[in-house]
C-alpha cells in the first residue's frame, strides 16, 4: 500500500503533466483532498486561482476531480455533470469507472 505522500506525489505529477499538455499551470487545491481508505480524492485548478480564489482569475472549468489509489496507484478520473458525492458512491459501489483507467494508457 502506498503511503500518503507517495499518493499525493502521484497526483502532483499527473497535474504536472496536464499541465504541460494544457499550457496552464496547475495545482492541487488548498485543503480540498478527501482521503478515504481506498486512496486520496484531489480536486485542482489554476496556481493562480489557488492563491486567490476568485474565480476571474484563470479559473478552470469543468475540470474533474481524481483518485489515486493506495494500493494499486491507479488514477481514476470522476466526471463533472454530477456532485462529486455521486462519483464517490459509484466508485464505492463498484460501479466506477466504466472507461479504461488513465494509468491503463501511459
Amino acid at each position: 500500500m502506498l503511503t500518503e505522500q507517495e499518493v499525493i506525489e502521484i497526483a502532483k505529477n499527473y497535474l504536472s503533466k496536464q499541465s504541460e499538455k494544457s499550457g496552464y499551470d496547475l495545482v492541487i487545491l488548498d485543503n480540498a483532498e478527501i482521503k478515504k481508505p481506498y486512496g486520496i480524492i484531489f480536486r485542482y485548478n489554476t496556481k493562480k486561482f489557488n492563491h486567490t480564489r476568485d474565480f476571474n482569475d484563470k479559473t478552470l472549468i469543468g475540470n474533474t476531480p481524481f483518485l489515486v489509489e493506495n494500493k494499486t496507484d491507479k488514477i481514476v478520473i470522476f466526471g463533472s455533470s454530477n456532485e462529486l458525492d455521486y462519483y464517490i458512491q459509484e466508485y464505492e459501489a463498484g460501479k466506477w469507472p466504466d472507461m479504461p483507467r488513465l494509468s491503463d494508457f501511459e
